[in-house]
């Protein structure tokens, strides 16, 4: 007598694999898919007295994107993790190749231990540790006047440049591992074999190295540009509420002015242009990768 499909379905591979994906699948629908839809759903109401009017409307998007200042702070918003994403991968590219190319294999993981420890503090404290050395009288003004570099302390907070070195400095990790990940699975070889051939070591480095660690600096791109885009805390703390940036504006929508409809269009159109933007990046990276017919 032949097993039911049910029996056989539930003895196949598939569903064993599905079994054990699923408290993940569950997890991430129930925190992550159910207040994206939630959003994008209440980005499409009318805002009312105290309440929310559930009546299909586009006029949240008219409004936001009508908007100059919601331009701005989007243009803000993109500015500085663009600086931040490029000073990052900039620093974090040398760092991953020492410790891939000139560490010994022995003692990598100390070194991949110790860019792990700033994980070991809130991204809260970090921030405010970065507020004392910036500061009007922090270590680097104390520092400059003390040695007689400058007679007044210099203003470094509340610009553009103190919330680009604080969020770098809060990414720098999350750079350098997917990169020196990309940099480890090359084949030595390759690199002996192209100076074998008569290349220098920088041609051999941009030809060959720098292609096949691509992957890696694609993943250390979008890991630092998406989640600085929509920092909260760094605007605030750094910025002193001065330059706020599109998390900043969400939040004022959605508590201080009480407009959740408003807030989430807002929300999803910077969903949006992150998503255009990491698109576009990766077309772009694809083409590099292709070359010239």
């Amino acid at each position: 007598m032949s097993a039911s499909p049910w029996r056989r379905l539930a003895r196949s591979e598939t569903a064993n694999g599905y079994l054990m994906v699923s408290p993940t699948l569950i997890y991430a629908v129930l925190m992550l898919a159910a207040p994206l839809v939630t959003i994008l759903a209440y980005s499409f109401f009318k805002d009312g007295y105290l309440e929310v009017i559930h009546e299909f409307t586009l006029s949240n998007y008219a409004e936001a994107w009508s908007d100059p200042i919601f331009r701005a702070i989007l243009f803000r918003s993109v500015l500085v993790s663009a600086l931040v994403t490029a000073v990052t991968v900039l620093m974090a590219f040398p760092i991953a190749y020492f410790i891939s190319f000139n560490v010994p294999a022995a003692t990598k993981s100390r070194w991949l231990f110790l860019i792990t420890i700033p994980f070991w503090t809130s991204y809260l404290i970090r921030v405010f540790q970065w507020k004392v050395i910036l500061g009007y009288n922090g270590v680097i003004n104390s520092v400059l006047t003390g040695l007689g570099i400058v007679d007044q302390p210099l203003q470094m907070l509340n610009t553009i440049g103190a919330i680009a070195i604080t969020l770098a400095h809060a990414y720098a990790p999350f750079a350098i591992l997917p990169i020196f990940v990309s940099l480890e699975k090359i084949d030595r070889s390759l690199l002996e074999a192209g100076q074998d051939l008569g290349e220098s070591r920088l041609m051999t480095f941009w030809r060959v190295t720098l292609p096949l660690a691509m992957p890696g600096v694609i993943g250390a791109v979008m890991i630092v540009f998406i989640p600085t885009i929509g920092d909260y805390v760094t605007p605030v703390i750094i910025g002193g509420g001065k330059l706020p940036m599109v998390a900043n504006m969400i939040q004022m929508d959605m508590l201080k002015i009480d407009n959740k409809p408003l807030g989430s269009a807002v929300a999803v159109s910077a969903m949006v242009v992150v998503a255009a933007i990491s698109l576009l990046f990766l077309f772009l990276n694809r083409r590099f990768l292709r070359g010239p017919k």
